[in-house]
């Protein structure tokens, strides 16, 4: 366990369309799940299941075809930090306990429960992320 319990103790979440498995490893170094252009520094996570159920959502609706969400129980390798693009541009400290870490991040297991978006809220989110892109408005980095 990374020496970060000061921030945050857990347990961690991580959002994604990617189908995993209990032992993979999440690195830094892909494709965003929101703009595949840009190759990630770190790999983003947070404590709040239904966060991370947001995160898996977007990344399902703006992925390939028939592209599925998927939560999963994670586990820090190494050192992680305050996510600054939702804790200082956004929010003031860390309401919505977001990480982000440039080392591995181990799978522990799927989730099944979480808050899913409703179809209204899917909408929603993918008319303000075609209006970011339009307006080549930073999403993630």
């Amino acid at each position: 366990m990374s020496g970060n319990a000061s921030l945050d103790d857990g347990p961690f979440f991580h959002g994604t369309r990617a189908n995993l498995a209990a032992g993979d490893r999440l690195f830094a170094g892909h494709r965003s799940n929101y703009r595949p252009e840009v190759i990630m520094n770190h790999v983003y996570f947070t404590a709040l299941r239904d966060g991370a159920g947001l995160a898996a959502e977007i990344a399902a609706m703006l992925g390939p075809g028939e592209a599925e969400p998927h939560v999963y129980l994670v586990e820090p390798t190494g050192d992680f930090e305050n996510d600054p693009n939702v804790t200082d541009k956004k929010f003031p400290g860390n309401p919505t306990r977001s990480y982000r870490t440039s080392a591995p991040m181990i799978v522990v297991e799927e989730i099944t429960e979480w808050t899913r978006l409703t179809p209204e809220a899917l909408e929603s989110w993918r008319v303000r992320l075609a209006a970011l892109r339009e307006s080549d408005a930073e999403i993630i980095n």
